[in-house]
C-alpha cells in the first residue's frame, strides 16, 4: 500500500508525517526542532529512515515560486525539483498558509472556537491569517467543486498604529528594523519585541504570554494587550479587503495557547474598530484554530491530490 509524505517546515519547528494514501491512515509523526539540524535533508534523513514514499508535500514558511522557497524566518533555501532528485519520489512545496488553507476544509467543529459566530455565507470566501514565529495569510475562493486556496504576503504591509502608545511602538520598532510590517508586532519575535518597548527587558515570548496570563507581570500583561491588539486589527484589515463571508479562520501557533485572551474582547474590539465598516465586519464568522497539525493536514491532502491549488 503506497505511502504519501506530508510537513510543515515553521520558523521554529518541522512537523512531518508519513501516512497510508487511503484516508491518511498515519504511519508515523514527528516533530523536530529546526535549530538542532543544519538543513531539511538532515531531519529527513533521520525521519525517513529506509521508507520511501509514493509522494511527498512540504509547507513552507515563505513564499514558493518554481517548486522553490527561501524561507522567511529560517536560513534554509528548499528545492522541490532538487529534493525529488535526491530522494527518489516526487516532490512538491506549497506555502505554509495554503496548506492551512487546505487543511481548513478537514476539520472538525471541535477544532474551532468561534470568537464571531456573524452571518455565515455557503461557499463563501474564506480567509486565513495566524502568528507564530510569523504571520502567516491566506485565502480561499470557491470553484465549482471546492475551494482553490491562495497565499499571500499580506503580513509584510506596514504595520498602522490605533493609539499612542502603538505610535511608540512603531518609532522603536523602526529604529530597530527600518521597515515595520505586521508580521514584525503580531508573531512570537513580534511580542518579545513588545515586551521589551514597555521596560520588560529581553524574554522568550512564551514566557511574557505566560506571565500576561498569569497576572505575575505588568510589562507582559501590556505587551499582550497590545499583541492581541494588533492581531484583532491585521484580521479586520484581511476581512475589509476579502470579505470572508464563508469565515476569517485564525490559526498560528500562539492563538491556540493564549485563547482566553483572545476571547477576552481585545482581540474582536480591535478587528471591529473600522469606522463606517464595523457593522460590515459584524457579519464575518471568526474562529480560532485549536488543531495545530491544520497545516500538516492540508499538506498530506495536497501529497494525495497533487492537482490540488
Amino acid at each position: 500500500m503506497s505511502l504519501i509524505l506530508a510537513g510543515d517546515i515553521g520558523g521554529t519547528k518541522t512537523l512531518l508525517l508519513l501516512a497510508h494514501a487511503d484516508a491518511l491512515r498515519p504511519v508515523k509523526e514527528e516533530r523536530f526542532e529546526n535549530r538542532d539540524h543544519p538543513d531539511f535533508s538532515a531531519i529527513l534523513a533521520r525521519f525517513l529512515g529506509h521508507q520511501r514514499p509514493a509522494s511527498a508535500c512540504f509547507a513552507v514558511a515563505g513564499p514558493v515560486s518554481g517548486n522553490r522557497a527561501d524561507m522567511t524566518n529560517l536560513p534554509w533555501t528548499l528545492d522541490g525539483h532538487a529534493l525529488t532528485v535526491e530522494l527518489g519520489f516526487p516532490v512538491r512545496l506549497i506555502n505554509d498558509f495554503e496548506a492551512v488553507g487546505h487543511g481548513i476544509a478537514a476539520l472538525a467543529e471541535s477544532d474551532l472556537e468561534t470568537l464571531q459566530a456573524g452571518e455565515p455565507q455557503p461557499q463563501g470566501v474564506r480567509a486565513v491569517l495566524g502568528a507564530g514565529t510569523g504571520l502567516g495569510e491566506g485565502f480561499m475562493v470557491w470553484q465549482g467543486d471546492g475551494y482553490q486556496v491562495f497565499p499571500s504576503e499580506g503580513s509584510h504591509a506596514d504595520f498602522a498604529p490605533a493609539d499612542e502608545r502603538q505610535e511608540g511602538l512603531l518609532h522603536y520598532l523602526r529604529e530597530k528594523y527600518g521597515h515595520v510590517s505586521w508580521e514584525r508586532v503580531v508573531s512570537g519575535p513580534g511580542l518579545a519585541d513588545i515586551y521589551a518597548y514597555l521596560g520588560g527587558g529581553e524574554a522568550e515570548p512564551a514566557v511574557i504570554a505566560e506571565a500576561a496570563l498569569a497576572g505575575s507581570d505588568g510589562a507582559a500583561a501590556g505587551a499582550l494587550d497590545i499583541f492581541v491588539s494588533g492581531y484583532g486589527a491585521e484580521a479586520g484589515n484581511l476581512a475589509l479587503k476579502l470579505l470572508p463571508k464563508g469565515g476569517l479562520y485564525v490559526a498560528g501557533g500562539i492563538a491556540p495557547k493564549i485563547l482566553t485572551k483572545m476571547k477576552s474582547g481585545g482581540f474582536m474590539g480591535a478587528f471591529l474598530a473600522k469606522g463606517r465598516f464595523g457593522s460590515l465586519l459584524a457579519t464575518i464568522p471568526v474562529h480560532v484554530v485549536k488543531n495545530p497539525n491544520v497545516g500538516l493536514l492540508g499538506a498530506a491532502l495536497a501529497a494525495l491530490r497533487p492537482n490540488m491549488s
